[in-house]
């Protein structure tokens, strides 16, 4: 198998929907990321941004993906 320009975006879609179907209470939780925990006034750290950019990711890639999952699985099912 080549490494290709599809097959880069192809990885970069697997991620992000990996990122997409973590659950906060379940497996998050269990690495120390289940709530914002920092106190009032404190910069936040690493782990917190680290939640922060799922929580994101999340939110503004929801509806996108399932499109981008359907053109990907017709592709493959078209293509081979």
């Amino acid at each position: 198998m080549a490494f290709t320009f599809y097959s880069l975006i192809e990885a970069m879609i697997l991620c992000l929907n990996a990122v997409c179907i973590l659950h906060e209470e379940r497996f998050l939780s269990k690495f120390g990321l289940g709530s914002d925990q920092r106190g009032f006034g404190e910069s936040p750290g690493t782990k917190t941004q680290l939640l922060n950019l799922i929580r994101s990711i999340r939110t503004v890639m929801r509806f996108p993906l399932i499109g981008i999952n359907i053109v990907v699985i017709l592709l493959k099912m078209v293509l081979g």
